[in-house]
């Protein structure tokens, strides 16, 4: 990460619960992602966003582009 980039910002909506395949139903992580975001580099970071945005989309709660 470079030095005077800033971290990518978490995407909790602080509605904390899990489902049955344990994803996040707020904002749609997976309990390893969420443990280990405070770890991630930003790269990662946009990755694990992209799977939040495509499982989103996958639950129909939004719709894709």
């Amino acid at each position: 990460m470079k030095t005077d980039e800033r971290p990518v910002a978490s995407p909790c909506v602080s509605v904390c619960a899990l489902d049955e395949q344990d994803i996040c139903t707020g904002c749609q992580r997976t309990v390893s992602e969420i443990t280990r975001w405070g770890r991630m580099d930003n790269q990662e970071r946009r990755e694990v966003l992209k799977r939040c945005h495509e499982r989103a989309v996958a639950a129909g709660l939004i719709i894709g582009m």
